[in-house]
Order: structure tokens, then C-alpha cells, then sequence
């Protein structure tokens, strides 16, 4: 197996990797020559891998979401602030609106008059 197959499969198992990739921390060339030089069994790796107490503990966090903590976020909601930005974003989609929709005059639409059944044309 290549080096390069090898190394595809240490991405495949430290998933962890991408994260750093997609924020550009890290390019997916930089972590190549690193694997190259030191391979995977090194301190290198340490800092971009989560130890199993971390992700524990960010999980445990997660769970101990109570109904009382939803509470105190509730409570520091500014209902005043809320309901400024509730009228200035109906403001702004009404005037969206209005440059979209035509608006509508009577002098644009014309009213179509039948003609009397008794009269003829050119009378």
C-alpha cells in the first residue's frame, strides 16, 4: 500500500481532521508532510485530536441541559428589543413588497363597456 493510500486511511480514522481543514487552520498538505515525517504515533497529533475525557465532557454538557437554564435564557430576553426589530423587519418587507408588486392605478386598466345589443356597428 502507498503512502498516500496510507494516510487516507488515518484521515478516514481521525475524522477530526476535516474541522481543521474547513476553518483554515490547516491545509490537507501540511497534514501530510507532518504524517510523512512523524507517522501517527506521535505527540504532533495530539493537539488535533480530542482525548475521550473532552468529548465526554462536551457531551455531558449537552445532557445537562435543564428546563431551568431554557428559563434564565427567557429571562434575559429584551421583549422591547424584540419587538422593535419585529416592526422594522415588517417595515422592510412591506417596502420590499411594494417595489415587487405593480401597483395598480385606474388609469392603467381599462373598463371594457359591451355594446347594446339593439345598436349596429357605426351607429
Amino acid at each position: 500500500m502507498s503512502r498516500k493510500e496510507e494516510f487516507k486511511l488515518f484521515v478516514k480514522d481521525h475524522p477530526e481532521l476535516i474541522k481543521f481543514v474547513k476553518s483554515n487552520e490547516m491545509t490537507w498538505q501540511k497534514f501530510y508532510e507532518v504524517y510523512s515525517i512523524y507517522g501517527t504515533d506521535d505527540s504532533v497529533w495530539s493537539k488535533y485530536f480530542k482525548t475521550l475525557d473532552e468529548e465526554e465532557s462536551s457531551s455531558s454538557t449537552k445532557e445537562n441541559f435543564s428546563i431551568s437554564d431554557l428559563i434564565e435564557m427567557v429571562k434575559k430576553v429584551d421583549l422591547n428589543n424584540v419587538q422593535k426589530n419585529i416592526t422594522n423587519i415588517s417595515k422592510a418587507l412591506g417596502l420590499v413588497q411594494s417595489l415587487i408588486t405593480p401597483e395598480e392605478t385606474t388609469s392603467q386598466v381599462d373598463t371594457y363597456t359591451p355594446r347594446p345589443l339593439y345598436k349596429k356597428f357605426e351607429d
